[in-house]
């Protein structure tokens, strides 16, 4: 009989099919990930009160035609220039900073009119900006 102690192995986990399983699972999440774009920005567009008084003393409202004509509270700029449109902007501002710039453009005016509005509030100090936006209904709104 033989009484001497055997060594005991101690159990080996093995990492290979843990290692296979982990890539397979990656390539999986990798290619049914879908990502962000552009396009599929979440705005959260202003809401329109009706009840809220319509004479807003702090507010500069810049129109925007299809055409992509400018006008700055109802007041038409002769052309087309950002320098021209911020001068206007500045001029309507009359020196106070904190006042809210609304871009009412034209749903088929091109983007690079509207990118000029914002360029030309920021030339002129106006840093509050917001989009006027229409309802369903056909009722204007903020």
């Amino acid at each position: 009989m033989n009484f001497r102690k055997r060594p005991v192995d101690e159990p080996e986990i093995n990492l290979i099919p843990f290692i296979d399983v982990l890539l397979v699972i990656l390539i999986f999440l990798m290619l049914t990930t879908t990502y962000s774009r552009f396009t599929e920005l979440k705005v959260n567009l202003p809401v329109a009160d009706s009840d809220a008084a319509r004479n807003r003393p702090r507010e500069i409202v810049v129109s925007v035609s299809a055409e992509g004509q400018y006008a700055v509270n109802r007041k038409p700029v002769d052309g087309r220039h950002v320098e021209l449109l911020a001068g206007e902007m500045a001029a309507a501002a009359d020196g106070h900073n904190d006042m809210m710039v609304i871009i009412s453009a034209d749903a088929t005016a091109a983007h690079q009119s509207v990118i000029n509005v914002m360029d030309a509030a920021r030339r002129a100090g106006l840093s509050q900006l917001t989009f006027a936006t229409r309802t369903q209904g056909g009722e204007g709104g903020r």
